[in-house]
C-alpha cells in the first residue's frame, strides 16, 4: 500500500503548445486509471510526471513515503530482433519482479495477439495495486478501469465510472449544449425582430413629435427618447445573448466529439466488380530457403472483406508480403492475385508517405487532373483545412495526421484490394474513429491484420482467416 499522491494544479507545455494546465487530484491506493485522449496530448508525459521521471511545467507533485513504481514505456519493435510482444513481456516481467506500488502501463496490447491481450487483462485485473494505463484499447478500458482522465482541449477532464458511461455523457452533453446553442439563436433572432419593431414604432412617433413640437426646437423629440431607449435595451440584450453564446460555445469545445471524414473514392463498387481477386491453392511462403507458410488456401472476391488472426510470429505480414510478390519470398503453390497497383497496402507506420513531401505534394501526383481548388476541397474531406495543414511536409505530421493522409491517399487511388496490417495499434481512439469511417465506405476487398476485436467489428468484419502459429496452415472459421 502507499500513502496517497497529490497532484496541485500541475500543467504540461511546450515551446508551441499547451498539452493541459491546472490538473489537481489525489492517486489513492488500488485506484484504477486509464488515460485517454489524441496522440500527443502529453498521456506518456503524465505518467513520467507522476513517477517523478520529469517535473510539471508548473504545479507540484507531492508524494509522502516510499513509492515503488513499474513502469512499462509504449514499446516499438519495427527495428528490434525480438517481437514487440516478446519485448512487452520481458519489459513487463521485469516491472512486476519490483513488487510494485503503483503500475504504470503505456499503451500494453499494442503488439499483443488475442490470447496475450486476454491474459494481460486477467492478469491486470488481479492486480492489487493502484494501476494507471494509457490505452486507446476500448475492451482494456472497458474491463479493467474504473476512472478515466481524459487530456483534451489543454484540460483533463475526471470521470469517475465505465468507459462507455463516459461516452455516453459526452454525447448527451453535446447534444443538450447544441440544444441550447438552437434556442439561443431563435432568441437572438426574436430579439432582432422585436428592436426593429420598435426602431419602426419610435421613428412613426418621431416624425409626429416632430410636428407637435415644431415651435419648441430645444426639446428632444419624443421618438429620438423611445428610440434611443429602445437601442440601448437591444443593445444590453445583444450582449447578453453573445455573451451567453460564448459560454456556451466553450462548453461545446470541452466536449468536442470527433469531426466526421467523409472521402470520396475514384471507383464505385461496380467499377470494382466482384469477381475473384485473389486464389490461392496450395500456397507456401519460403524466405531464404526457410519455409514460413504452408498449405495456404484462400480466396477473396471483389468488395469482400476477411480478417487475417493468429498468435504473434505465425507469419501474418509474410502472407502479405507474399500476396505482393516481393522478391525477398518464395511462393509455391497455385497463386491468383492483382497486380500491385491494384493493391493498396497500409501498415501502422504509414510507410507509403513520402517524408519531403508536402501533404499537398502528396494528393496532387495521384490526381494530376484536379486543380488546387479541387485538391483543398478533396483534403478538406479529410479534415486537412488551413494553408499550414497542407503545407506541411509529411515528417512532421502527427499519427492521427498520417493516418488521415494515408487514407486520403488510398481514396484518391481506390485500389481493388486493401491490404492492412495492424494499422489501429497506436491511434488514439479519434483518429481510429475516422479510419473505421473511411473503411466503412470504401467499395473493395479488404484483407486486415488485426489483434482488436472490436476493430474488426466496426468495419464490418465477421469472418477471419487463422493462421495456426504451429503448423502455419491457414483455414475460414
Amino acid at each position: 500500500m502507499h500513502k496517497p499522491i497529490v497532484l496541485e494544479q500541475i500543467g504540461l507545455h511546450y515551446p508551441n503548445k499547451i498539452c493541459f494546465e491546472d490538473f489537481s487530484t489525489t492517486i489513492r491506493n488500488g485506484m484504477r486509471i486509464a488515460v485517454i485522449g489524441d496522440n500527443g496530448a502529453g498521456k506518456s508525459s503524465l505518467l513520467r510526471i507522476i513517477q517523478g521521471d520529469i517535473e510539471p511545467s508548473e504545479g507540484e507533485v507531492h508524494r509522502s513515503g516510499e513509492v515503488v513504481f513499474g513502469r512499462v514505456p509504449q514499446l516499438i519493435s519495427e527495428y528490434a530482433q525480438i517481437s514487440g510482444a516478446e519485448r512487452f513481456h520481458r519489459v513487463f516481467s521485469a516491472a512486476l519482479a519490483a513488487e510494485p506500488d503503483i503500475l504504470l502501463l503505456d499503451e500494453p496490447t499494442n503488439h499483443l495477439d488475442r490470447k496475450n491481450r486476454q491474459s494481460l487483462m486477467r492478469m491486470l485485473n488481479g492486480y492489487i495495486g493502484t494501476l494507471i494505463v494509457v490505452s486507446h484499447d476500448e475492451e482494456l478500458l472497458r474491463t479493467c478501469v474504473d476512472t478515466l482522465w481524459h487530456i483534451d482541449n489543454g484540460t483533463v477532464r475526471v470521470f469517475h465510472g465505465q468507459y462507455d458511461d463516459y461516452q455516453n455523457t459526452l454525447s448527451q452533453e453535446h447534444v443538450a449544449i447544441r440544444r441550447e446553442l438552437g434556442s439561443l439563436r431563435r432568441e437572438k433572432q426574436a430579439a432582432h425582430q422585436a428592436l426593429m419593431k420598435e426602431q419602426e414604432r419610435a421613428a412613426k412617433s418621431k416624425k409626429h413629435g416632430e410636428k407637435m413640437v415644431a415651435n419648441k426646437r430645444w426639446l428632444p423629440a419624443v421618438g429620438d427618447l423611445k428610440q434611443n431607449a429602445a437601442e440601448k435595451a437591444g443593445g444590453k440584450n445583444n450582449n447578453q445573448l453573445n455573451d451567453k453564446r460564448h459560454a456556451l460555445n466553450e462548453r461545446l469545445s470541452a466536449v468536442r466529439l470527433p469531426e466526421t471524414v467523409t472521402p470520396k473514392f475514384s471507383l464505385t463498387a461496380k467499377e470494382i466488380g466482384s469477381k475473384m481477386l485473389v486464389s490461392v491453392i496450395d500456397g507456401s511462403v519460403a524466405r531464404e530457403d526457410r519455409l514460413i507458410l504452408q498449405n495456404i488456401n484462400l480466396s477473396l472476391s471483389g468488395g469482400e472483406r476477411l480478417g487475417i488472426g493468429g498468435s504473434n510470429g505465425s507469419g501474418k505480414s509474410t502472407l502479405f508480403q507474399a500476396l505482393l510478390n516481393s522478391p525477398d519470398m518464395t511462393r509455391g503453390g497455385v497463386w491468383h492475385t492483382p497486380s500491385n497497383n491494384d493493391v493498396g497496402y497500409l501498415d501502422q507506420h504509414y510507410r507509403d508517405l513520402d517524408d519531403n513531401k508536402t501533404v499537398l505534394e502528396t494528393i496532387s501526383e495521384v490526381l494530376p487532373q484536379y486543380s488546387h481548388q479541387e485538391i483543398r476541397l478533396f483534403l478538406n474531406d479529410f479534415l486537412f483545412r488551413r494553408n499550414e495543414e497542407v503545407q506541411r511536409k509529411n515528417q512532421y505530421l502527427s499519427g492521427g495526421e498520417r493516418a488521415r493522409l494515408s487514407l486520403a491517399l488510398l481514396a484518391a487511388k481506390t485500389p481493388k484490394l486493401l491490404l492492412l496490417d495492424e494499422i489501429s495499434n497506436n491511434l488514439d481512439l479519434t483518429t481510429q474513429n475516422h479510419v473505421i469511417q473511411v473503411l466503412n465506405a470504401y467499395p473493395g476487398a479488404m484483407l486486415v491484420i488485426s489483434h482488436n476485436a472490436d476493430f474488426l467489428k466496426a468495419i464490418g468484419i465477421s469472418q477471419c482467416v487463422d493462421l495456426d502459429a504451429h503448423q502455419a496452415h491457414l483455414k475460414r472459421q
